[in-house]
Protein backbone atom coordinates (compact mmCIF):
# COMPACT_ATOMS: atom_id res chain seq x y z
CA UNK A 1 0.00 0.00 0.00
CA UNK A 2 1.48 3.59 -0.89
CA UNK A 3 0.80 6.62 0.91
CA UNK A 4 0.03 9.09 -1.50
CA UNK A 5 3.13 11.24 -0.89
CA UNK A 6 5.39 7.88 -1.66
CA UNK A 7 3.07 7.66 -5.08
CA UNK A 8 4.24 11.07 -5.52
CA UNK A 9 7.24 10.69 -5.50
CA UNK A 10 7.33 7.39 -7.23
CA UNK A 11 5.72 9.52 -10.18
CA UNK A 12 8.52 12.14 -10.43
CA UNK A 13 10.60 9.34 -10.06
CA UNK A 14 9.99 7.32 -13.29
CA UNK A 15 8.92 10.43 -14.96
CA UNK A 16 12.49 11.63 -14.63
CA UNK A 17 14.17 8.76 -15.13
CA UNK A 18 11.91 8.07 -18.63
CA UNK A 19 13.35 7.53 -21.61
CA UNK A 20 14.00 11.51 -23.28
CA UNK A 21 12.95 11.96 -27.04
CA UNK A 22 15.32 13.31 -29.28
CA UNK A 23 14.35 17.55 -29.88
CA UNK A 24 16.26 18.51 -32.67
CA UNK A 25 13.84 17.68 -34.97
CA UNK A 26 14.17 17.69 -38.91
CA UNK A 27 17.00 19.40 -39.68
CA UNK A 28 16.73 18.46 -44.08
CA UNK A 29 13.18 19.21 -43.69
CA UNK A 30 13.88 22.79 -42.06
CA UNK A 31 16.33 23.59 -44.65
CA UNK A 32 13.86 22.28 -47.34
CA UNK A 33 10.98 24.76 -45.82
CA UNK A 34 13.57 27.33 -45.60
CA UNK A 35 15.01 26.85 -48.82
CA UNK A 36 11.35 26.72 -50.69
CA UNK A 37 10.49 30.06 -48.49
CA UNK A 38 13.12 32.33 -50.02
CA UNK A 39 12.24 30.97 -53.60
CA UNK A 40 8.78 31.73 -53.34
CA UNK A 41 9.39 35.08 -51.59
CA UNK A 42 11.89 35.72 -54.50
CA UNK A 43 9.73 34.88 -57.46
CA UNK A 44 6.43 36.71 -55.82
CA UNK A 45 9.08 39.40 -55.85
CA UNK A 46 9.82 39.38 -59.04
CA UNK A 47 6.56 39.58 -60.31
CA UNK A 48 4.95 42.13 -58.27
CA UNK A 49 7.84 44.43 -57.46
CA UNK A 50 6.09 47.72 -58.28
CA UNK A 51 2.64 46.67 -57.27
CA UNK A 52 3.93 45.86 -53.87
CA UNK A 53 6.12 49.37 -53.89
CA UNK A 54 3.50 51.01 -54.70
CA UNK A 55 0.96 49.56 -51.72
CA UNK A 56 3.97 50.00 -49.01
CA UNK A 57 4.29 53.60 -49.98
CA UNK A 58 0.40 54.07 -49.88
CA UNK A 59 -0.16 52.13 -46.48
CA UNK A 60 3.19 54.40 -44.88
CA UNK A 61 1.32 57.62 -47.10
CA UNK A 62 -1.61 57.58 -44.97
CA UNK A 63 0.64 56.88 -41.33
CA UNK A 64 1.75 60.04 -41.42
Amino acid sequence: MHTPLTELLLRLHLFAAAPRRDERGDVPGWVMVTVMTIGLAIAIFTFAEEPLKNLLSAAFGQVK
